[in-house]
């Protein structure tokens, strides 16, 4: 397995981040959940190779009914393990894939990474630049009943919205990821701008 890259408190300003791959998923069909895989492959400018959200365009069903002709800015979708965990002390069973998502990371916050954010994976070349967060939807409360309101909320203090159910990405260079690859994230230049969802 390859070893958790190690996070240090300049690790932002020398723009580059850590953690590994705990799964990956992909589904040829539309599913709400996606089946774990060996490895998947990522197509430059389309997404993973095989998976129903792959494409230039749209292709999530919501989006197509809205404009079919938009830009695909999920064309990868990452979410981070640790989530898991706290849901699983909120009563929810989640595993890898439950939720959608291609890939799985642990010891990286990608809630947290800037909009343009490059992750690089293991060795294999692939890279996708990080384009926003998921929007979660209703169909999270048809997987498990009360889940929706544990990965969307609103800050206490701002009362904004605050979406935790991972983030989007296109995909820059092509490459197979597989678990235990390391994913080091490369910060844009400043001024850096928040993820929104897309």
């Amino acid at each position: 397995m390859a070893k958790l890259a190690e996070r240090s408190l300049g690790a932002a300003d020398k723009g580059f981040t850590g953690g590994v791959v705990t799964a990956v998923s992909s589904n040829g069909t539309y599913s709400f959940t996606k089946p774990n895989r060996d490895s998947i492959t990522l197509l430059a400018g389309l997404g993973v190779d095989g998976d129903v959200h792959a494409g230039v365009t749209v292709k999530h069903r919501s989006r197509v009914a809205q404009d079919p002709t938009q830009p695909n800015l999920r064309q990868v979708h990452l979410m981070h393990e640790e989530l898991f965990t706290e849901l699983a002390g909120q009563g929810h069973e989640v595993r890898p894939g439950d939720l959608g998502e291609n890939v799985t990371t642990r010891g990286i916050d990608l809630l947290a990474l800037p909009t343009g954010t490059l992750l690089r994976f293991g060795d294999g070349g692939a890279v996708v630049e990080v384009t926003g967060l998921r929007n979660p939807c209703l169909q999270i409360d048809a997987f498990q009943d009360g889940l929706l309101k544990r990965v969307v909320g609103r800050d206490p203090e701002s009362g904004e919205i605050v979406r935790r159910a991972g983030i989007m990405s296109v995909v820059r260079e092509g490459g197979v990821v597989r678990p235990g690859d390391a994913v080091h994230a490369e910060l844009p230049a400043h001024p850096h701008t928040p993820l929104e969802r897309v």
